[in-house]
């Protein structure tokens, strides 16, 4: 374990010195009028992509390769590897070379600071799940001096306490029905299935977007701004509007350096309709090296295809914002209703471990079985019970977030105990399941 762990932190130093070097040749080259820089950029691309490429999708390229030639009667041997995916290389990858492509195109100058450099791709409370920050705003931070801020050290604290809140009392309880009901969704009737959607669909939201929680309020501990990577995406009232506040840094990331250089929208309906498609696959893609997550990645492109073509998909650009007496408008909450219900059923391909297993799972949904049924474990009901207060508390104060009914920073004190009840929440209330859950995006 010593020699993979000495590998993996020998990666990320290789990785880290290529970056640091290529970006001080193409600036250089470029005072020289640039004859050069594409070719170490795609040194650069080439070494963070092949590695990105191994140690995350050999496997799965050898092993369909192989499947594809025995459906035609040709057999070989297997030549899978064991192969341990580093933690956080497919977040620092894109970092990394978000950098030497920002000055390829001349929006941003190298640094000569190398340990200034390294922090910025090792920064350590978001590096093994991100969010994905941009030289252009993390860089010049640790390269400032900085002062202590007792309202920056605030806003990082509660950020903090947040992110555990949506970690350890919602996603880490909800993960065992999660798995109970994903495993054996076989002997379960429709409702049950439904419900193992839904809750899954908040485990990953409140997993990931937890974890970005800690990891900005940890960052403004030190002094330094993280990039927002969720913006209350449940609440979005149609799929454009969702992936502008889900994983915001990852979707920018591909629209910045790979939609807009295979044309963007400029080519004519056909070419923007495959920008978009080729975007959406890669993405799923990203997510790790199995076809459910590329079939997951094809339904999101296929719901946002009709908003595209029509021309409605910047709809929405303003936060919900309360009606009378705070609350929504009718038609704002089914429009939510109908976009939640849209994003979990393409999460069941997400949390499926084949295609197959999703479309049986779909399928038992859509065979309209509710049949009375009740957990055998009295325990189990009280467990689903407690969770399904957590969640309207969690949907509740999302709303007042989002809304700005509640300031989520404010220093007024009855907000202070708003937090103070969720500390208590997490340390006194909440029955741990799990002394070793781990966030679900350390494996992508």
């Amino acid at each position: 374990m010593v020699g993979v762990t000495t590998g993996f932190l020998a990666l990320i130093v290789f990785s880290t010195l290529v970056d640091y070097i290529i970006g001080l040749l193409i600036w250089k080259d470029s005072k020289k009028g640039g004859k050069n820089k594409f070719y170490y950029l795609l040194t650069s691309i080439f070494v963070n992509v092949g590695f990105l490429g191994f140690f995350k999708y050999y496997n799965f390229f050898v092993d369909n390769f192989i499947s594809a030639f025995s459906f035609f009667g040709h057999e070989f041997g297997s030549t899978s590897l064991s192969i341990i995916l580093p933690v956080g290389i497919s977040f620092y990858t894109f970092q990394t070379m978000s950098y030497t492509i920002d000055i390829y195109k001349g929006k941003l100058n190298p640094t000569k600071n190398f340990i200034g450099f390294a922090a910025f791709v090792s920064f350590f409370p978001q590096l093994v799940a991100g969010p994905i920050e941009r030289a252009s705003n993390l860089l010049p931070q640790i390269l400032t001096k900085r002062k202590f801020s007792e309202t920056q050290a605030l806003e990082g604290l509660r950020l903090i306490l947040w992110g555990l809140f949506k970690k350890i009392v919602i996603a880490d309880a909800l993960a065992p029905s999660v798995n109970e009901i994903f495993l054996n969704y076989a002997i379960y009737p429709s409702q049950i299935l439904i419900l193992g959607a839904v809750f899954f669909a908040f485990q990953i939201y409140c997993d990931f977007s937890g974890y970005s929680n800690i990891a900005r309020g940890l960052a403004k501990l030190l002094g330094l701004e993280l990039m927002v990577n969720f913006n209350f995406p449940y609440f979005s009232r149609s799929i454009a509007e969702f992936w502008r506040k889900w994983h915001i840094l990852l979707s920018t990331w591909f629209r910045d350096y790979l939609y807009i250089p295979l044309g963007g929208s400029k080519d004519g309906l056909s070419k923007s309709l495959r920008n978009v498609f080729i975007i959406f696959l890669v993405s799923g893609f990203w997510h790790g090296a199995n076809w459910t997550f590329i079939v997951w990645g094809g339904i999101h492109a296929l719901l946002f295809v009709p908003s595209f073509v029509r021309k409605n998909n910047r709809n929405n650009l303003l936060d919900l914002a309360p009606s009378n007496y705070y609350l929504p408008n009718i038609k704002d909450v089914l429009k939510i209703l109908y976009t939640f219900s849209l994003v979990t059923f393409a999460w069941i391909f997400f949390s499926a471990n084949s295609i197959t297993e999703a479309i049986d799972y779909i399928y038992k949904i859509l065979s309209f079985d509710f049949r009375p049924y009740t957990f055998l474990n009295p325990y189990d009901n009280q467990v689903l019970f407690k969770e399904y207060v957590y969640l309207l508390l969690l949907i509740l104060l999302e709303y007042l977030f989002i809304t700005n009914i509640i300031n989520f920073y404010s220093k007024n004190k009855i907000y202070g105990i708003l937090f103070d009840v969720i500390l208590f929440i997490i340390i006194v209330l909440n029955n741990p399941v799990s002394d070793s859950l781990s966030f679900i995006y350390f494996q992508f």
